[in-house]
């Protein structure tokens, strides 16, 4: 029996390259002291996943929630305290995170004055983020509406 191999496609349409220079771009504030840059989304053509920045000030932290789909955190400035499921963990440059969908989760800067910053990506455009302690659920990119008027 002979198979034939199947060509190389693309696993989404049609997302054209990109360079997102961050501090180029809007800053959105998530309350605070924490503020997120938007990398890849939807308004730059993205079809499976979404990536960004956000930026913590001394102290900042957000609170306790889930997803709807698999996270993946990566420190790039700073020190970081994670909880993921009720476990607390420092993290610092580089550190990664995997939290699985549904898992309750929040990042605080662990300096009272230095900034930190970490990369988030999700594993799916249409992410969303439940509050635990309301319950409240927001798609991700709709958190992309309240400039700080700063970048980076």
């Amino acid at each position: 029996m002979s198979s034939t191999p199947v060509p190389d496609r693309p696993c989404c349409g049609g997302f054209a390259p990109a360079v997102l220079r961050p501090a180029e771009l809007t800053a959105f504030s998530r309350g605070g002291g924490a503020r997120t840059i938007p990398l890849v989304t939807r308004a730059v053509g993205a079809e499976v996943f979404l990536t960004g920045q956000t930026l913590f000030e001394g102290g900042a932290g957000i609170p306790l929630h889930t997803h709807n789909c698999p996270e993946s955190v990566t420190i790039l400035e700073g020190d970081a305290i994670v909880e993921i499921d009720g476990t607390e963990h420092h993290v610092t440059r580089f550190d990664t995170t995997y939290v699985a969908a549904g898992t309750p989760h929040r990042f605080r800067n662990a300096s009272d004055t230095a900034p930190m910053r970490i990369l988030w990506i999700y594993a799916s455009v249409d992410a969303t983020r439940t509050l635990v302690e309301t319950g409240v659920t927001a798609r991700v990119d709709a958190e992309h509406t309240k400039p700080t008027g700063t970048t980076s």
